[in-house]
């Protein structure tokens, strides 16, 4: 048992992000995102890897808790790339990829767009500042 003045939640198991369709949010984040689909569980749920993280889409359990999600920020390598990509497969954003801050060694970047059940996503860049 862990000690309780060291005890601290740190490891992401699983996130949930709510679905009014399941059938097309596992297409959008299938097909659009180009998400790794693990499994679906009919009628209400379908899960998906990120890199080690399920993401869970599920249909909202009571009327409270029909909301949108909290924003989810997808790490990628060349923003301006990806949100081409993206933007091909018919996904639509609300903000282009845009600086945000100098953090000293790298160059924070981001974009944001909705899923199909209108839930904010955003993606984000660690760009690496040039060799002078």
């Amino acid at each position: 048992m862990a000690d309780e003045t060291t005890f601290g939640l740190a490891a992401i198991e699983q996130i949930a992000v709510n679905a009014h369709d399941i059938e097309r949010a596992v297409g959008f984040y299938r097909d659009k995102l180009g998400m790794k689909h693990l499994f679906t569980v009919p009628p209400n749920l379908a899960f998906f890897d990120c890199n080690g993280i399920r993401l869970m889409l599920s249909l909202p359990a009571k009327p409270e808790f029909d909301h949108p999600s909290s924003i989810i920020y997808f790490n990628v390598e060349n923003i301006e790339q990806a949100a081409e990509t993206l933007s091909a497969r018919g996904v639509q954003f609300e903000e282009k990829p845009a600086f945000v801050a100098d953090m000293g060694t790298y160059d924070l970047w981001l974009a944001a767009f909705r899923d199909s059940e209108n839930n904010l996503l955003a993606l984000m860049s660690h760009v690496p500042k040039a060799a002078k």
